[in-house]
């Protein structure tokens, strides 16, 4: 790998179709990534798979079974660097050098400083050819929350909220059902599926008693981990949120033992949680410990205060917005609290990465400028350790 590597139009067609199958665990491989595999040889597909649960067998793993001996001296295509490591499951890249392929293209390199580069060094040292950086941007936009748990220690914020056309979230006495319509509503829950945690507020919990659960036909989702910020641990121990599987995080500055048992007799993890100084809970440090819990994305549905406390610290990193084709006027709620803005210039700016219509509604995807699409990762030689 000492120049570009060039791909032809039958790379790029398995690479894709790659993508396709590792779009297959969106809502399945938390806390691992989406990884999809190909494998090709003389022109043929010999062989899929894709990733499909954290402790189940990889993609390349998969693909290498259903190809058999046909795999010897074909090329794999994987969207992300195969693993070299002990977890588990054993290293990918065992399994393919085992199974004899003569060439490994993948994506991107994967973050994890427990992989980065050792995979391709590790397929190089037994005489396969390596390639990467096909579709790189593509394969990162698919995990971007993994991606940024790795480097930066921190999940994937996406902010969930529903408007007016005035940008408006409900009345002013606080009635809001419904303002978008079922379809956008079913929408939302693919979002949530995705989701490594759902995240939301004390406020939203006492005013609406929302259950913050995957709700899906057929076969029981992933139910992600369902997280409250409840500084004085006001949550009702008869809140819907205990009503459905899975965990309960409460995170709080208090310490009222008495409070906390009943909680944690109810089903909650509890976990003490410092202020930001000005009476609220640290937000960068709730997410800092929801990244050391292998959260990858969090979804938030909240009301405007925490809304607005996510947007003012920065820790927003996609808009996702749903229009609503009404006006409620200016007594109507607003959509996030922010403090008065003297200059457009210092306002909040977001750059418009998807539009989508579901039916009367619009749904539209945000993100800062800086964040308007994931960069190319890395391929260079210089990646690859030696």
């Amino acid at each position: 790998m000492t120049a570009p590597t060039e791909f032809d139009e039958r790379d790029r067609m398995a690479m894709q179709r790659a993508l396709e199958l590792a779009q297959r665990g969106l809502d399945t491989t938390d806390p691992n990534p989406r990884v999809g595999c190909v494998i090709l040889n003389d022109g043929r597909t010999v062989g899929e798979g894709w990733h499909e649960r954290a402790g189940e067998e990889h993609a390349e793993v998969v693909a290498l079974r259903a190809a058999g001996t046909s795999a010897q001296g074909g090329t794999a295509y994987v969207t992300l660097e195969p693993c070299s490591h002990q977890g588990r499951t054993p290293p990918c890249v065992d399994a393919l050098v085992a199974a004899g392929v003569g060439r490994v293209v993948f994506a991107m390199l994967d973050p994890n400083p427990r992989v980065l580069g050792r995979g391709a060094e590790r397929l190089r040292e037994a005489g396969i050819e390596v390639a990467c950086g096909l579709m790189a941007r593509e394969a990162a936009e698919l995990n971007v929350g993994f991606v940024k748990r790795m480097e930066r220690g921190s999940p994937f914020v996406r902010l969930k909220l529903g408007m007016s056309l005035d940008g408006r979230t409900a009345l002013a006495s606080g009635a809001s059902r419904w303002i978008t319509g079922e379809a956008a509503r079913a929408d939302v829950q693919h979002w949530r599926a995705r989701s490594s945690a759902i995240l939301t507020g004390i406020g939203t919990v006492l005013a609406d008693n929302p259950r913050l659960s995957v709700r899906a036909a057929g076969a029981e989702p992933r139910q992600p981990l369902r997280v409250v910020l409840d500084a004085l641990l006001r949550t009702p121990p008869q809140a819907r949120l205990f009503e459905s599987p899975g965990v309960v995080l409460l995170f709080t500055s208090s310490y009222d033992r008495a409070r906390r048992a009943v909680l944690e007799a109810r089903g909650a993890r509890v976990e003490h949680l410092a202020d930001g100084g000005d009476g609220r809970l640290d937000l960068a440090r709730m997410l800092a410990r929801l990244a050391e819990l292998e959260v990858n994305e969090v979804h938030v549905e909240a009301g405007a205060t925490l809304a607005g406390s996510l947007v003012r610290s920065g820790l927003v990193d996609e808009l996702l917005l749903y229009v609503a084709p009404i006006l409620l006027g200016p007594q109507a709620r607003a959509l996030v609290e922010l403090p008065p803005v003297a200059e457009l210039a210092a306002s909040p700016r977001y750059r418009i990465i998807e539009s989508r219509q579901i039916e009367t509604d619009l749904r539209l995807r945000l993100r800062p400028p800086t964040l308007g699409q994931p960069e190319d990762p890395s391929c260079s030689p210089a990646s690859f350790r030696t």
